[in-house]
């Protein structure tokens, strides 16, 4: 089999954004799982790009105008003009989802990775795109919801849509893709599948009963769990379904979500994966050579969030990775066995096997009696009237393009260390490499 390409889609700007005190989610973690690829010397089998900060115009083109108008303006200090807007969209310290400083630009950076990665797999430019820093799955058209604003999914989606009559997405975060399925519950161009702990757990939706509606009756595919669940369970339902699934849809792309809270050990989750039953998914996955989009999603033991996202890069690549974990700067996190892998503790596993099985079965008859893959025809754009001013030409997504900062409007400087030798934007960690010019995708 041909080797695989992989492109990894990061900006050094995305760990340093904070929830604030106390709230579980914490995007430090993109930076420690960043660290672990580069002293394990993973980036210098991937093509790194650093990613366009996505625009209002752009996140519109799933999101209410108001919404994202209001997102881009709202911080900390000026919240009291806002008050009534922070009800309507469900933001502010009342809420799961609060104000903090640079909010609006950690969903740019975030949702700009995510279509950048659909850019490239668009163009045929690379075959696996990652960017960690995505998969907030939660977010609606109009409302904030469980950590998530912006829906960088759904934006990478209807990307993908310009050039797949097809897309499959698939959910292995512990919580339910609700903002995902919500937003192409009526259509077949998306089938959405999504692993989840369901019933008292949020956000409380995701029944094996909600399949879809109008031409998209059947396209949603819901697989509840109970608490517990462990890596040979995990496997008997996933593989079975998606193998159906890739059957029946055939999609011509594919997004996974890797929510690492579905871990053992989590600080919010209930189920007890080690690294390799969740790897497993995704190595799974890069089996079938669709075009995949890897993102992130939640997590929130973040050593653990960051062991999971290297191991499931290092899968991507088809490399190995030593148990040791490598000295870096965030070294001390991994105290005090330092290793990549770790044992889960006993707990009882509350999924029956009798109604796995009944569940599996259940899902794989509603695929099976699907009339085969949707087709789309994809035609050219009509021509613009003659007055009409002309259309910018789509970019190349390999062309270079200098990062500036969203703030001060000035170019960002790279550290040496952030790129390899003789790769596009790739990482050089030795100390007399020259510094390259900035790289990303342009959009």
């Amino acid at each position: 089999m041909v080797k695989q390409r992989v492109s990894y889609f990061y900006d050094t700007d995305v760990g340093h954004f904070y929830y604030g005190p106390g709230h579980p989610m914490k995007p430090h973690r993109l930076k420690l799982a960043h660290h672990l690829i580069l002293s394990t010397g993973l980036y210098r089998k991937l093509d790194v790009y650093r990613p366009h900060l996505a625009s209002p115009a752009e996140m519109t083109r799933f999101h209410n105008d108001d919404y994202v108008q209001f997102l881009s303006r709202v911080t900390p200090e000026t919240v009291r003009p806002f008050l009534q807007q922070m009800t309507q969209f469900n933001v502010g310290e009342c809420t799961d989802c609060p104000v903090y400083d640079g909010l609006f630009e950690f969903q740019q950076i975030a949702s700009g990775a995510s279509i950048d990665g659909a850019v490239k797999l668009n163009h045929g430019a690379t075959d696996i795109a990652i960017n960690w820093s995505g998969g907030l799955h939660h977010a609606k058209k109009s409302e904030a919801s469980g950590f998530c604003y912006i829906n960088d999914i759904v934006l990478a989606i209807l990307e993908l849509l310009k050039y797949h009559a097809r897309v499959l997405y698939i959910d292995i975060d512990i919580h339910h893709g609700d903002g995902v399925e919500e937003a192409f519950y009526c259509t077949d161009r998306v089938m959405t599948c999504s692993f989840h702990k369901y019933g008292d757990f949020f956000p409380g939706t995701g029944a094996i009963t909600d399949l879809g509606a109008k031409k998209g009756k059947y396209y949603s595919v819901n697989f509840p769990l109970k608490e517990g669940m462990e890596d040979a369970s995990y496997e008997r339902i996933f593989k079975p379904v998606i193998s159906k699934i890739m059957e029946v849809y055939r999609p011509t792309a594919v997004v996974l979500q890797c929510g690492a809270d579905s871990l053992t050990g989590d600080r919010l989750g209930c189920f007890n994966l080690t690294l390799r039953g969740h790897g497993e998914c995704v190595r799974f996955m890069k089996g079938f050579g669709v075009p995949l989009l890897v993102l992130g999603g939640g997590g929130y033991t973040i050593r653990n969030v960051a062991r999971c996202w290297a191991y499931e890069t290092s899968l991507l690549l088809g490399e190995e990775l030593a148990e040791e974990i490598p000295y870096n700067d965030f070294f001390e996190h991994y105290g005090p066995d330092y290793k990549l892998h770790w044992t889960p503790p006993p707990m009882e596993n509350r999924n029956d096997p009798k109604e796995l099985d009944r569940l599996r079965d259940s899902i794989l008859e509603n695929l099976a009696a699907l009339k085969g893959a949707p087709s789309v025809q994809i035609q050219a754009a009509a021509p613009a009237p003659a007055d009409a001013a002309p259309a910018p030409a789509e970019p190349d997504p390999d062309k270079s393009g200098q990062a500036v900062d969203a703030k001060t409007g000035g170019v960002k400087a790279e550290h040496p260390a952030e790129f390899a030798p003789g790769e596009p934007a790739a990482m050089d960690t030795s100390a007399d490499a020259p510094a390259p010019a900035a790289l990303g995708p342009a959009q």
